[in-house]
Order: C-alpha cells, then structure tokens, then sequence
C-alpha cells in the first residue's frame, strides 16, 4: 500500500500543478478532492472544501436548480468536455460572485459513482465580452449624439466634424453631390473639404463597390436608413446613413458618418482568436484530464495488488512468486516514469525552455547503443535488425536524437505483437542524417493518420495499450527544432515505416 506522503506526492503532481480547479465528488455532490486553484477561486482553503458540498459553492437561489441539475447527472452520466458545458455562478467564501465554466466526467471507484469537475475563471472572458459590447454600444451613441448636434447647430455641427475621428461625416444632395464633408481623415489624405464640395460623392469611390453604395443611398431618400460594412483593399469601413427632411417632410439629403474601423476589427478578430485558443485549451485539458486519470490509476492499481500480494506471500513464505510481482511493480514505476517524462517533456518545449546544445558526436555508437537498449524491453520473439552505412560522426544535440530515435523504436515495439520484426535503417551522407524505423505491428487507421502528430491524440486502435498521445508530438516539435522533417507511411495490420531527415 502507498504511504501518506507518497500518496500526497501524487496529488499534488495530478492537482496542484492545475492551472484551473479540480474537484471530486460523489453523486450528493460531498466533496472528496480538491485542488489548490480552486480553493483560492472559492477564497477556501482546501481543508473547508473537503469538509463541503458542491451545491454551497453556488449562490443560494441557484443551488436547488443545481441539485436537480446534479441528479439528473447522476441518472445519466457523461462526459461534458469544457466549451459544451453551463456557464455558472459560482460564490466565493466571502460573498462575492465568480464566473466559472464546469467541464464534467466521471468514474467509478467500486459501486461509487465519482464525478470529476475542471472548473475555469471565465471572469476575464466576460470582461472581453463586455467590453466589446461597451465599444459598440459607445459607438452607436457617439453617432446618434453627432447627428443630433449637427441639426441643432449648423457651427457646432462644422466643428465637431472637423475633429471627427478615423474617417469623415458627409451630406449628400439628390444627385449624390456632396453638400458638405469633414474629418480627420480628409486632413490625414491632404484633402480639404472645400475642394470636395459639390463634387459628386459616387465618382470619387471605387468602381468595385459604387453600385453598392449608391443602391444604398438610393434607398435612404426613400426613408430606408441603413448601417452596413465595406471592405476596401485591407480596410474596413462602417458608413451609417440618415435622411435629412427638409421644412415639407421631403428627404432631400442624406447624412452619411463614413468611419474606418479596421482598428476595432482587428481587435475584436483578436477576442475571437483568443476565445477559440481558450476553447482549445480547455478541450485540450479536459483530454488530459481524462488520460491521466486513466494513465496513472492502471499502474497504481498494478503496484497496489502486487505489494498486497507480496506481504501476503511473506505471511506464506512462498518466495517463489516473489520475483513476478517484483518485475510487475518495477515495470508500472518504469511506466509512471515514463508517463512523468513525456509531460514534462512537453512542458519544456511549450515554455521555450528547450535550448539546442549540439556537439560532435559517434553517430553509429550512439543509435547503436539506443537500438541495443530497445532488444533488451523487446517483446518475447522481437528482433531488432540494425544497419548503418555512412560516417561515423554528426554534429547535434544528442538528448533531442536520443528522444526521437527512442520514442519511435518504442513505438515500434509497443504496437507490434511477438515474433514481429524491426528495422531501424541509419544513413549519414553528406546533406545529413536519415532515419528509417519500420515495423509489422497493427499500422494506423487511415482516418487517424492526419491527427498523429498531435498532442494526446491516440489511434482508434490503439486505445487499450498504454500511452499518453505526447511521444509524436515531441518527436515532431524536436524534429523542427533540428530543422529536420518526418513522415511516414502505414496501412492497418501491415505496419509502419517512420522516416527522419535531419540535415547537416
């Protein structure tokens, strides 16, 4: 059985290095687990979560909505991943509102149903939102307080439009001529207004977008005011336009605000970059999530049974079925190990913490001695078939070669059966280095080939054997940063063939 502080060694590895909050609980929503982030988003320490339900994190005119949402979970479990879920109100100890977003999976520990909750802070998405929200409504009030003032105040009207911002205000007679015309941007292009004055407006625009535009107009002399966007070359324009009446009711001009917002496009593209990244994140923690849970608890449960066993065979002294459950407890470490090093891995490489450190290297004694390494954790009845033609030397960073000629080669071995080959071809020429490892094992669907390199991702047919879906793709981001490229080819229950070319 693991000890408490090995036991709390974990625990802090799969929850406090979170960057969002983490709770478990069961099915009356009792806490069992919680992470440090989510008691510093609750304002509780993680002690008094422990000691809580799920439903007092919620304000109480939400929380008998939440108990019916909860059983109703509980009748049909499911995974939510982050982005499908609520967006929720959440309270903190203090009283004060948070935002949160809940992705949910759950799990069984025995006959208990356990249910997983990555909880998010979306306060900072909410305050993106509104202030988009704020830029567009100050600027629909802006226009409207213009145009009134424009038609109290002919002198009024003449100064703020000479200072309007980002574009011009114009009025139009019924032949398009221009009656009057101000703003900044005619000073930015070295126009002045006098020289546009009864000039007529359609024919200093560009052909592409004139009919447009004077359908438009047309339509606003027969009571039709209408707001739209148009795009020239690489700028953005939002022109809102209103019909002047004269003394008799008769529309007789129009008031067109022509305004470049390709400032606030760009801003607002950028919000909805950031969201779509942020929901990618998420899916992407939520996958992990998941992973691990699955990942750790195999060999955890496997170190368990096996120390039960052992203490068991102690009481019999039956030392011959010791040496098995030695090897098992050993292979689930070297498994965590494993497990532990890809993730951290991928941490480095995600932080720009991965330098290149190359040197001049004995190129065939080192794949050599990786290739000899690998036939020692083979399958029973795999073969390893080794070959090397070219220089000796090369020039690189040997911890990246190492990664990547190791992740393939136990790839190889991890998806083919026993008595399946390997080969692992290394050619040094002149330009570079080339990297052949082909296997007979169980080939990748067709339909997954395109995601491989992604992170977590795993094949379809891959699924009960071991792995966190990170190996390829710090293969592929170590491969790039040696400037080099990889390929491969595979068909389902025939094999693969991996192809690295690192240049000199």
């Amino acid at each position: 059985m693991l000890s408490e502080s090995s036991k709390d060694q974990l625990y802090e590895l799969l929850f406090e290095t979170a960057t969002e909050g983490l709770i478990v609980a069961d099915a009356k929503g009792d806490v069992h687990l919680a992470n440090g982030r989510v008691a510093e988003m609750f304002g509780y320490s993680v002690d008094e979560l422990l000691k809580m339900n799920v439903d007092s994190l919620l304000p109480k005119h939400l929380r008998e909505q939440h108990v019916s949402h909860r059983e109703g979970y509980t009748k049909s479990p499911h995974k939510r991943p982050m982005g499908h879920g609520y967006d929720l109100i959440g309270v903190r100890k203090d009283g004060a509102s948070v935002p949160i977003e809940i992705s949910l999976n759950y799990y069984r520990q025995g006959d208990t149903m356990m249910v997983m909750a990555l909880i998010m802070d979306v306060t900072a998405r909410k305050e993106q939102e509104a202030q988009v929200l704020l830029l567009n409504k100050n600027l629909e009030k802006r226009v409207e307080e213009r145009t009134r003032e424009l038609e109290e105040s002919q002198l009024l009207y003449r100064m703020i439009a000479r200072n309007f911002p980002n574009g011009t205000i114009n009025v139009f007679d019924t032949d398009f001529n221009y009656v009057f015309v101000e703003g900044q941007d005619l000073y930015k292009n070295g126009i002045t207004s006098e020289r546009l004055v009864g000039k007529n407006y359609l024919t200093q625009i560009p052909v592409r977008i004139r009919e447009e535009i004077q359908s438009r107009l047309k339509g606003v002399f027969e009571g039709e005011n209408t707001s739209f966007e148009l795009m020239h070359e690489d700028q953005h324009y939002l022109l809102n336009t209103v019909g002047l009446s004269d003394q008799t009711g008769k529309i007789n001009r129009i008031l067109m605000v022509e305004q470049n917002i390709t400032d606030r496009k760009k801003a607002e593209q950028k919000v909805v970059m950031a969201l779509e990244k942020e929901k990618q994140l998420n899916e992407l923690k939520s996958r992990f999530v998941s992973m691990a849970s699955h990942e750790f608890r195999t060999p955890l449960s496997t170190v368990l049974s096996s120390l039960s066993l052992l203490e068991k065979y102690d009481e019999m002294d039956a030392k011959d079925k010791k040496p098995k459950h030695y090897d098992r407890i050993k292979s689930s470490v070297r498994h965590l190990t494993s497990l532990l090093n890809d993730f951290l891995s991928i941490e480095k490489v995600e932080a720009g913490k991965v330098a290149l450190h190359k040197s001049n290297l004995n190129i065939q004694e080192l794949l050599g001695e990786i290739v000899e390494q690998h036939q020692e954790i083979a399958q029973t009845g795999q073969i390893i078939h080794f070959s090397y033609s070219g220089k000796r030397t090369f020039s690189t960073d040997q911890n990246m070669l190492r990664i990547i000629l190791s992740n393939l080669l136990s790839n190889a071995i991890k998806y083919s059966k026993q008595h399946q080959r390997v080969w692992v071809n290394i050619e040094r020429e002149d330009e570079g280095l080339k990297i052949e490892i082909r296997d007979e094992g169980i080939g990748i669907p067709l339909n997954d080939q395109e995601n491989m390199f992604g992170r977590f991702f795993r094949a379809q047919n891959a699924l009960n054997i071991e792995g966190t879906g990170l190996g390829l793709n710090i293969v592929h981001r170590y491969v790039q940063m040696l400037n080099g490229t990889i390929s491969f080819e595979s068909m389902p229950n025939e094999g693969t063939t991996f192809s690295v070319e690192i240049p000199s």
